[in-house]
């Protein structure tokens, strides 16, 4: 039975961390978003965020959008320097059609930083992107 579950793999659909000017509180902020690549839209997409390590674990973050469009991206969260000490995962669940597809992005401990910046794709801006 077990044999017979096809899970389809997630392909086109990242996660980045972006450092970004805030104009309102003129701060360099780091940016949690989800980079939809496909050329079709995702529906009920659920996002669950959280960091951890071998003594300490943050508080679990959910996030959905109703729809991502094609070649789209959008904002997850803020995230604060301090989590960039722990490892982050991103559990990402969205139906294309009518399959559901689901993956985890991690970001390990002390890779999200300014030297990591590379560009990313459909965004105008460097990041840190987990594929």
């Amino acid at each position: 039975m077990k044999k017979d579950i096809q899970i389809p793999k997630v392909e086109d659909v990242y996660i980045a961390v972006v450092n970004e000017y805030n104009d309102i509180y003129k701060t360099h902020d780091w940016n949690a978003y989800i980079i939809n690549d496909k050329e079709v839209d995702l529906d009920m997409v659920l996002i669950v965020t959280s960091g951890y390590s071998e003594n300490k674990q943050t508080s679990v973050f959910r996030k959905k959008l109703d729809k991502l469009p094609k070649k789209s991206y959008a904002k997850i969260e803020l995230m604060q320097e301090e989590l960039f000490a722990l490892n982050n995962t991103f559990k990402v669940s969205f139906f294309e059609g009518n399959t559901m597809f689901d993956k985890t992005y991690l970001f390990r401990k002390n890779t999200i930083n300014l030297k990591a910046l590379q560009p990313l794709p459909l965004m105008d801006a460097k990041g840190v992107l987990v594929k």
